[in-house]
């Protein structure tokens, strides 16, 4: 049986909240990719986490939540109404493959709550 993409974004988003790198790393598939903004993209499940946990992972003042980004699931970080980062997931069965992640306050004008 498949996991449901909400369900495996959910645990993501779960162990994000948690800033818990064994959990976000146990989301993903081994071979996981994680590119964000442009940058070299990272590769590997315990890179990835790391990239996750650094740049999603809840601080206080902060809230992440499950959101649709382009079409696909995913995850936005916000704070006082702006978003920080937001990252759309690639699954492959019931893990996560690919991870993008914007940060680029300059990309990011569209997302802030009104």
């Amino acid at each position: 049986m498949r996991a449901r993409p909400d369900d495996v974004v959910g645990r993501l988003a779960d162990a994000c909240r948690g800033r818990d790198i064994d959990g976000i790393r146990a989301v993903l598939n081994a071979d996981a990719v994680a590119v964000c903004d442009g940058w070299t993209p990272i590769f590997g499940a315990a890179h990835t986490a790391r990239l996750i946990s650094l740049l999603l992972g809840v601080e206080i003042g902060t809230e992440l939540t499950v959101e649709s980004v382009n079409g696909a699931p995913g995850l936005a970080l916000w704070c006082a109404g702006r978003a920080l980062a937001v990252a759309a997931v690639q699954l492959r069965g019931s893990r996560v493959a690919v991870v993008w992640i914007v940060v680029d306050p300059a990309k990011l004008g569209g997302w802030h709550r009104r």
